[in-house]
């Protein structure tokens, strides 16, 4: 249903690295690129951008938006976490069982240095890697 989702960051320069650093866990690569403007990750085609928004201010802790995408493992969720971390993100919850949200919902958050909350998710039943859910 959904082709793409497009996030606005400050500083492409920085986020850059960032995003490639993050969504590798997650099996997404750098695949487009307009310089000084946007860059587009994905599996087979830029399924997530960054788009460069130099006046825009810190997003606030309790606004913003938020995107959660799917891992296929909890290494890769804790992998995507540990990223973040490592490149500049902060933590909006480390990486474990969610069972407010589901029983088999084992998921991180994080935040970019922007303030955009990203998330990553798997659910532990589904170990065969399918994307089936309740």
């Amino acid at each position: 249903m959904i082709d793409h989702i497009s996030i606005a960051v400050r500083d492409l320069a920085r986020a850059e690295p960032f995003y490639t650093a993050l969504l590798a866990p997650l099996g997404m690569r750098k695949l487009r690129e307009w310089p000084n403007a946007a860059v587009g990750f994905g599996k087979k085609y830029p399924e997530f951008w960054i788009n460069r928004r130099a006046a825009m201010t810190v997003i606030a802790e309790d606004s913003g938006v938020h995107i959660c995408l799917r891992a296929t493992d909890t290494r890769a969720v804790e992998d995507f976490h540990a990223a973040a971390l490592k490149s500049g993100g902060s933590s909006d919850g480390a990486p474990g069982l969610r069972t407010e949200y589901h029983s088999s919902y084992y998921a991180a958050f994080v935040r970019d240095p922007d303030g955009n909350r990203i998330e990553a998710v798997t659910f532990l039943r589904d170990r065969d890697n399918s994307a089936s859910r309740e």
